[in-house]
């Protein structure tokens, strides 16, 4: 281990930034916390993406905290996905404590208390504003790996796109899918067979009840009319800061089918209607998805690439994704290695499968000499954390055990009155709070069906009217009827055949 001097040197070097940056807290050498060296991200590299991990009660929520409201101070709205129900705090200021005055001290930074511009979101019978989606937003790729479709059903549930579009049949929510899904095997199957080939109703069945399975998630309360515009995400308040969005997900944490079916249709959604930033000095909006696990735990193979590309891609719309979880063994290699920000709260290693995380997760650090970083991360203290970002030209920062610093927002949750008093306060929840249920593809199909039936009924009930023209010419008389029969005709042919010669 080297000198507290050159220590000093090294991480004032390594993070030393010319542009806009946010500081994390102060390097620490050992457990002394080395005043001023301080360790700070620089925001032009914010949409590089980044992980936040450690054990339950390290200091990952904390830490959530301090990103989001620096961000916001910056002028660059956040959306926190906040499973556990403790992030509302960010809406009041801290109310000071001895020990936060300690920490910051330590640090070389002063402690200002402050509340945030929040917006509170929801995807369920919550309060707050609304998320929802139509299917047709969706379309027929998306919703296929959602449900993790084989090729043949993919191209049934591409067919029923086609179908609607081609009539003219918005598909808004489930029921309109469910009900273009029945009418293509029932009633509509001659229609369907004509003109895009017979559908299986073996393969109908099946997504039918992958679409069942996803209701009972919850899913109807998501898709549905009005949808979400991703650009209320990115609003900055009076004051020039940037809206914190915190959408409540403390009813959803047994049903991770819904909440990666949000996840991705959200990230889809962004990346297809967020302009070209190219290298842009700030990012346009931070994403934190909180417990990222549960995404990545119940994704098809099919749903994982997905997220890979998206992940790859979307950082050049100005758009940073942050993965908070318990391992960074819960994040696939893939998109592990896309993250340039790692903030690694402790571990511990109270079994054998723990301490091969450990080493794993160790080797995806970079080298130090001030570090054994195997035994650091075993032995890091609550709101300390190990440290490695990208500089501005792209570069890894050196390896810092950091003392971070502290919210400036409340570290707990609203009272239910003080949520009350945001939700009522919000332009949004008037915007997106009435449910609307337009004429779409069910009703139009449930119409068409009954026009059909009172028609096939009154041809049903039709007497049958008998012609007597028809019932004389078939009984003519029978004189008649030899005279112009073919063999008659024949014999008098022959006949004058023979008088003539």
């Amino acid at each position: 281990m080297g000198s507290k001097e050159d220590f000093f040197a090294h991480i004032e070097k390594g993070y030393t930034t010319k542009g806009d940056f946010i500081t994390m807290g102060a390097a620490m050498l050992g457990e002394e916390t080395i005043t001023d060296a301080l360790v700070k991200i620089p925001v032009k590299t914010l949409n590089r993406h980044g992980l936040i991990a450690g054990a339950t009660g390290t200091g990952k929520t904390k830490t959530l905290q301090v990103l989001a409201e620096n961000l916001s101070d910056k002028g660059i709205p956040v959306l926190l996905m906040d499973l556990k129900g403790d992030l509302s705090g960010l809406a009041q200021p801290s109310p000071g404590h001895p020990k936060i005055d300690e920490r910051h001290t330590k640090i070389g930074i002063p402690f200002e208390a402050k509340k945030f511009p929040v917006e509170i979101l929801s995807l369920s019978e919550q309060d707050g504003v609304k998320m929802r989606a139509t299917v047709s937003e969706f379309g027929p790729t998306l919703l296929s790996r959602i449900l993790d479709l084989t090729e043949t059903q993919e191209g049934i549930v591409a067919v029923i796109f086609k179908y609607c579009d081609d009539n003219k049949l918005p598909l808004l929510d489930l029921k309109d899918f469910k009900k273009v899904l029945q009418y293509a095997t029932g009633s509509g199957k001659a229609e369907f067979t004509k003109d895009y080939g017979r559908i299986s109703t073996s393969s109908t069945g099946t997504i039918l009840r992958k679409i069942i399975e996803l209701e009972q998630q919850g899913a109807d309360l998501f898709f549905g009319e009005k949808s979400f515009e991703v650009d209320d995400l990115t609003r900055i308040d009076e004051n020039g800061r940037g809206y914190i969005n915190i959408l409540r997900l403390t009813d959803i944490q047994d049903r991770p089918k819904l909440f990666s079916t949000f996840m991705l249709s959200l990230l889809a959604e962004i990346y297809a209607n967020f302009p070209e930033q190219g290298d842009s000095d700030r990012p346009e909006l931070i994403l934190f998805i909180d417990e990222a696990h549960l995404i990545f735990k119940e994704a098809s193979k099919a749903l994982l690439d997905q997220i890979e590309s998206i992940v790859k891609l979307i950082r050049s719309k100005g758009i940073g994704l942050y993965f908070v979880t318990q391992n960074p063994t819960d994040v696939p290699n893939e998109v592990l290695a896309q993250l340039g920000l790692k903030v690694q709260h402790a571990l511990r290693a109270f079994t054998a499968r723990d301490r091969k995380a450990i080493k794993l997760t160790a080797e995806n650090y970079p080298i130090s000499e001030y570090y054994n970083t195997k035994e650091v991360l075993t032995s890091l203290g609550i709101g300390e954390a190990l440290i490695s970002a990208l500089d501005e030209k792209g570069r890894p920062t050196p390896l810092a055990a950091t003392m971070l610093r502290a919210p400036m927002s409340r570290m707990d949750i609203l009272t239910e009155k003080e949520l009350k008093d945001v939700i009522e306060k919000s332009s949004l929840v008037k915007k997106y709070g009435a449910i609307i249920d337009r004429e779409s593809a069910y009703e139009i199909l449930n119409e068409k069906i009954e026009k059909a039936e009172v028609l096939a009924a009154k041809e049903k009930t039709k007497p049958k009217t008998r012609s007597r023209t028809t019932r004389r010419s078939t009984r003519q008389n029978p004189v008649i009827k030899v005279l112009t029969s073919a063999t008659f005709i024949r014999g008098v042919l022959g006949v004058l055949k023979k008088v003539m010669r």
